[in-house]
């Protein structure tokens, strides 16, 4: 009430505009608060948001069935495709031209129970190909048999009906063992076996899509070199993938634009851009619960501000492994890395903990498989608070997301522009600090009713905050 005095004051002391601008904005900050104007505007529909698309993996880890007792929960996120490591131990060709599919079968068929098809990772190293254990040893003995193994596996899935789009050759090719699969490449053997691999899994399935390398860090020289042979050789190229941890989602989109621009370089190539492992700093996370929810969502704005095709958070599932496993396929410092990583450090990659319970990091997943339909333009006056809002045709309703991805609460002037209809209007938090009932992790607030037109909301976000409007 006392603001106007105070201001005549400052001004009598004040030499110039500027300092008075000054002491009115500081003003105006203390007395009221930092404001941020956020409207989203429900007529100006975008197009498909394409949210499936930001999807999920499962590690390397074990070939038992990681996934299974938790089909449901997985199903409810909605992702289009899960990544799945094709990994040794799965024990694929025991011997030259005899199969053994049921244990990777299992997972696959699991996958689908999901609603989501397999994005096949292709990193086996069968004895029959790869007689000694030896990270730097990448090429199969018999490349022609080893493409006829290929076009064997794909072909096992096209006659099951798996419907398997995306064959990825390799997994963080650029550093062996310690990317959870024992081939460590150099940049010329690595287009030379994506060639070969490429051409077996084409020869079985024309319509399926290749790509890779995976690479672990997105400078490797592996990627430059693998581009430039393929448009050189004319070698189909459909997509190419990377992964990174970062705690700071500004550094992952700084790593896809370097992509998009490499590949950019390309143009008889255009293939999509698949960050298909990411998470945070799995070596130093935040530890604040609340953190990583809220990362997930700013990453997957950042992504897709970015134009990245696809993603793959990973993971799904934490799991134990198993030392002997291991042991049958890395050397023995390769098997006591992945021991001691998976067995013995703290883990916060998996949606889904040791004990099969969900993390706060899986509702925001769910929040954001809502965001089906059409997106709907958000304007935003603060870069640390974004979201994504969208038009379901499909059930008939719209949904909006917000999140504050600061350390600094936010009061937010929440402008509705243009509802096309009275509306019932239910808020939701992510309470990453709550109980293990969902309704205490997605905490509902009650219902209100807003007119048709253009109306304003108030609220605050505390320091990374998830909230979810639902209007139906």
């Amino acid at each position: 009430m006392k603001l106007l005095p105070a201001i005549k004051l400052i001004n009598m002391r004040t030499k110039t505009g500027t300092g008075l601008l000054f002491v009115l904005l500081w003003l105006t900050s203390t007395v009221y608060g930092q404001s941020t104007s956020v409207t989203v505007s429900f007529d100006n529909e975008l197009g498909p948001m394409k949210m499936e698309q930001m999807a999920l993996g499962q590690g390397g880890l074990s070939e038992e069935p990681m996934l299974a007792s938790r089909l449901t929960e997985i199903r409810a996120l909605r992702p289009a495709i899960i990544r799945l490591f094709v990994s040794e131990y799965y024990d694929v060709v025991p011997q030259k031209k005899t199969y053994h599919f049921g244990s990777l079968d299992s997972m696959v068929k699991d996958i689908l129970k999901t609603g989501a098809k397999p994005l096949m990772s292709f990193c086996l190293k069968p004895k029959v190909f790869f007689p000694v254990i030896d990270q730097d040893v990448v090429e199969p003995n018999d490349y022609e048999a080893w493409g006829e193994f290929v076009a064997d596996v794909v072909k096992h899935y096209i006659d099951m009906g798996a419907g398997i789009k995306y064959w990825e050759v390799g997994n963080e090719v650029d550093i062996g063992e310690d990317g959870g699969t024992p081939y460590r490449f150099k940049p010329d053997s690595y287009a030379r076996y994506y060639k070969h691999t490429a051409a077996a899994i084409l020869s079985a399935d024309p319509a399926a899509k290749v790509g890779g390398p995976a690479l672990a860090w997105y400078k490797s020289p592996i990627l430059p070199e693998l581009l430039r042979v393929c448009a050189a050789e004319k070698i189909q190229l459909d997509f190419v993938s990377f992964h990174h941890y970062n705690n700071s989602p500004y550094v992952i989109r700084e790593q896809i634009d370097y992509v998009k621009n490499l590949v950019a370089g390309y143009p008889s190539l255009h293939p999509e851009t698949i960050m298909d492992e990411w998470n945070v700093d799995l070596f130093n996370p935040i530890l604040d619960p609340r953190y990583q929810p809220c990362y997930i969502a700013e990453t997957i704005w950042q992504m897709k501000e970015a134009g990245l095709d696809w993603s793959c958070y990973y993971q799904v599932c934490d799991w134990y492994v198993s030392y002997e496993t291991f042991e049958k396929v890395f050397s023995p410092g390769g098997a006591a890395f992945m021991t001691r990583w998976w067995n013995r450090q703290a883990q916060f990659s998996g949606l889904i903990d040791y004990q099969d319970q969900v993390r706060p990091a899986y509702f925001s997943f769910k929040l954001l498989s809502r965001m089906a339909g059409n997106a709907l333009e958000i304007k935003t006056t603060n870069n640390k608070v974004h979201g994504f809002a969208t038009h379901d045709a499909k059930l008939n309703m719209h949904n909006l997301m917000l999140w504050n991805f600061s350390d600094t609460a936010r009061n937010i002037e929440l402008n509705l522009s243009n509802l096309p209809a009275d509306k019932r209007v239910r808020h939701i938090i992510l309470d990453a600090l709550g109980g293990l009932d969902e309704n205490q992790r997605l905490r509902p607030e009650p219902f209100i009713k807003l007119k048709k037109g253009t109306q304003k909301l108030s609220l605050k976000l505390e320091p990374w905050a998830v909230h979810y409007w639902s209007f139906e």
